[in-house]
């Protein structure tokens, strides 16, 4: 091998990266610090939930109580489930018969037990 071959190969080898190369590693370290941004956040907040579920369990707030209506309790048509794309337009699914939930006074006249018989 002549001296003007191995100066061709070792520029080869040390050659720039070409443009398409650069973006792709500076994408790569980006996602890679994004990534390491991400998990560090997720651990913040899981450690935040833990100590909020510490504290309401001393406080004596272990679980959350039932947002079921009292006339809905057993019923099999209660759906429950809020729509809406923020907490200010939420809104609550009470069932398909009564979608606001039972207004009127006494039981639901519609209300059905787990065998589908009227209570």
């Amino acid at each position: 091998m002549s001296l003007a071959q191995g100066c061709h190969r070792r520029a080869q080898r040390h050659k720039p990266l070409q443009a398409g190369q650069v973006v792709s590693v500076t994408n790569e370290l980006f996602h890679r610090a994004n990534d390491l941004c991400r998990r560090r956040a997720y651990e913040q907040w899981h450690r935040r939930q833990s100590k909020q579920q510490i504290l309401r369990s001393q406080v004596g707030f272990q679980s959350l109580p039932p947002t079921r209506p009292s006339v809905c309790q057993g019923c099999t048509n209660y759906h429950g489930i809020a729509y809406g794309t923020s907490r200010a337009k939420r809104c609550t699914l009470v069932c398909a018969v009564h979608p606001y939930g039972w207004q009127g006074g006494g039981g639901c006249p519609d209300w059905q037990g787990d065998e589908g018989v009227d209570g």
